[in-house]
């Protein structure tokens, strides 16, 4: 079984949430928000549980606050997990919506963000949205990236992405534990033409910038932290 810290403590799904409104960006439902306007775009992959959820909604609000056209596609195609589904359990669900597949949903988008625009491209890749975030990261279709609480990437994959990449772990993570994430660094380290940033947070765990309590001040801080250095990290690497 794929590691259950993709799929614990689900989100409340709800289409409505968020200030932006939901488009069709290259045959893809997509969550944006931001002034159209905006010649910088960051598009936000999700984790399994898609593009509904109101926190990942209200976190690509908060970005596009700082002067980005911010996207949130569907990546599943109306497919986010359910765990309310027990006919179809996860792996089954994984085998449809395979995370190495991502990198050709998202390129069409870039093409048509740069239609519209844009001048740079960043990603964000949240659990299954890193692999995404990565692989594109390799191929060079975007300027920077960041990688919070990373899935199914390996070392290799990380050493050859040839843009800056950021990458925040969690202390408590058996999908990306620190030992993994040191080893990122080792090797992001070791290329430094290419900028890189990595951290792990302590006492926190897989999934704590975007499916966190909003009641628990303490779960607020530490994913508003995480939010603010990968934006942080766009603004550096954008905004030249």
């Amino acid at each position: 079984m794929v590691g259950s810290e993709c799929y614990s403590n689900p989100p409340i799904l709800n289409a409505s949430s968020g200030v932006g409104y939901v488009t069709n960006i290259a045959g893809v439902n997509t969550y944006v928000t931001g002034s159209p306007l905006a010649i910088l775009a960051i598009v936000l992959v999700s984790d399994v549980y898609g593009f509904k959820p109101p926190l990942l909604r209200k976190i690509a609000d908060k970005v596009a606050n700082h002067g980005y056209f911010v996207a949130v596609p569907d990546f599943f195609n109306g497919e986010p997990y359910n765990s309310e589904n027990v006919s179809r359990p996860f792996d089954a669900w994984f085998k449809d919506h395979d995370p190495a597949k991502g990198i050709e949903t998202a390129k069409p988008i870039i093409e048509a963000l740069k239609r519209k625009g844009a001048s740079a491209v960043g990603f964000a890749g949240f659990c299954w949205g890193a692999r995404t975030v990565t692989d594109l990261g390799k191929a060079k279709l975007i300027q920077a990236s960041v990688l919070l609480h990373p899935s199914f990437i390996t070392v290799d994959d990380v050493r050859g992405v040839e843009v800056p990449i950021a990458i925040l772990g969690a202390e408590h993570d058996s999908i990306a534990p620190p030992k993994l994430i040191n080893q990122f660094k080792q090797v992001l380290d070791a290329k430094p033409e290419i900028d890189s940033y990595v951290k792990i947070f302590a006492n926190v765990s897989h999934g704590w910038t975007v499916r966190y309590d909003p009641n628990d001040p303490k779960a607020v801080e530490a994913a508003g932290e995480a939010h603010t250095i990968m934006i942080n990290w766009f603004d550096k690497h954008l905004k030249k």
